[in-house]
C-alpha cells in the first residue's frame, strides 16, 4: 500500500450524483479528486491537464458517450485507467466500454466500498 493518493477525474453528467461522489471520495485520504466534468467531450482535456491515475466514466453523457470518451482518454492519456460507473448500461453497453479500454464496469447502485476498491486497484494498476 502506498501513501500517495490515487488521482481521480470524474466524468458524470448528473450534477447531484457527481457532487455526491466527489464529496464521498474527497473524504478519503487515499483518493484525490483532481477534477470533475459533466460532458464526455471534456474528459480528454481534464485528463491531459490533471494527469489522473483513474477516470471514473459514466456511460450516458452529452457530447461524447462513455464509450467514445473512454476510447479518447485511453488514446490521449495512456497512463490513465478508466473505470466505468453507470446507472443503466446493459451487458452490450458494458462490453463496449471494456472494448474501448475500461478496466472495470460498475453500476452506481453497487456498494461504495466496492466502487472505491475498484478505483484504488485501477489507480495502482492492480487487477480489478
Amino acid at each position: 500500500m502506498t501513501d500517495v493518493p490515487v488521482r481521480v477525474v470524474l466524468v458524470e453528467d448528473n450534477q447531484v450524483f457527481r457532487e455526491a461522489l466527489e464529496l464521498l471520495l474527497g473524504l478519503r485520504d487515499d483518493i484525490d479528486v483532481v477534477a470533475s466534468v459533466a460532458e464526455g467531450t471534456l474528459a480528454v482535456p481534464a485528463c491531459v491537464e490533471h494527469k489522473p491515475d483513474v477516470v471514473v466514466m459514466d456511460y450516458r453523457l452529452p457530447g461524447l458517450d462513455g464509450v467514445q470518451a473512454t476510447r479518447a482518454v485511453v488514446a490521449s492519456c495512456p497512463g490513465t485507467s478508466v473505470v466505468a460507473l453507470t446507472a443503466s448500461a446493459n451487458l452490450r453497453e458494458m462490453k463496449a466500454l471494456e472494448e474501448a479500454g475500461a478496466v472495470a464496469c460498475l453500476t452506481k447502485d453497487q456498494d461504495l466500498d466496492e466502487i472505491v476498491g475498484t478505483i484504488l486497484r485501477a489507480g495502482r494498476r492492480e487487477p480489478t
